[in-house]
């Protein structure tokens, strides 16, 4: 089975989606971590994040490779575990320029339909119901106020002892910048899924949103095995 989550940055794709993947035994892909390190990579080869044929060179030099280590995913590049680096302002700031370039998407994409043809899996991204998983039998849109999640990318960053001269405010500018060349870009827009079932989660709990994306995915396994 193939479940797609997609949604605008810290709408909470990735915390929930680890969380029913766990619980389903399911295999957890996170496409966004996938391009953040081509971005970590861009900036660690001193080349411009619009530079195509160069990030795509680099990329098959170092190699991104997604490990689950006690549970978590590991991004490693080049043999080095990169998985706090992905999430650094500066990393943040230029993923929207790396992932909207066509060769890297076209690659990226590539690589993620051959996981998710492997085994069942939950995958998130900005395009997962709509390009990379067109067929996936379950498919959410996640949603959340640009405020809420620029609180939750702020915490996010303590949590992982992340160091940031930003404000909620400034954070939630970057947010709302993000959001707009996401939803803009040439290549595999954000968007919403026709099939998809959007949820807010603005005023929701992790909890509650876990609990009703899997009551979706059980009615989807019982239509399944009719």
């Amino acid at each position: 089975m193939q479940v797609a989550i997609d949604g605008p940055a810290s709408a909470g794709k990735s915390t929930v989606a680890k969380i029913i993947a766990k619980k389903l035994s399911f295999v957890y892909i996170d496409t966004g971590a996938m391009y953040r390190a081509c971005t970590v990579i861009a900036r660690n080869h001193h080349l411009d994040y619009g530079d195509e044929e160069g990030i795509l060179k680099a990329i098959d030099e170092d190699g991104i490779e997604l490990r689950s280590e006690n549970g978590e995913q590991k991004v490693y590049s080049a043999g080095k575990d990169i998985s706090l680096e992905i999430r650094t302002p500066e990393i943040s700031a230029n993923v929207s320029q790396v992932s909207a370039l066509p060769k890297i998407r076209e690659k990226m994409v590539a690589l993620q339909r051959k996981m998710a043809g492997e085994t069942n899996v939950i995958m998130d991204g900005r395009d997962i119901g709509t390009t990379v998983l067109p067929n996936a039998e379950v498919k959410i849109f996640l949603v959340a106020s640009a405020r809420s999640r620029a609180e939750r990318r702020m915490l996010d960053f303590q949590e992982r002892g992340i160091e940031t001269d930003q404000s909620v405010e400034e954070i939630e500018k970057d947010i709302a910048e993000r959001d707009y060349k996401d939803s803009h870009r040439a290549i595999s827009p954000l968007k919403k899924a026709d099939d998809a079932i959007e949820i807010d989660t603005t005023n929701l709990t992790i909890d509650q949103v876990v609990d009703t994306i899997l009551e979706k995915i059980k009615k989807n396994q019982k239509k399944l095995t009719k």
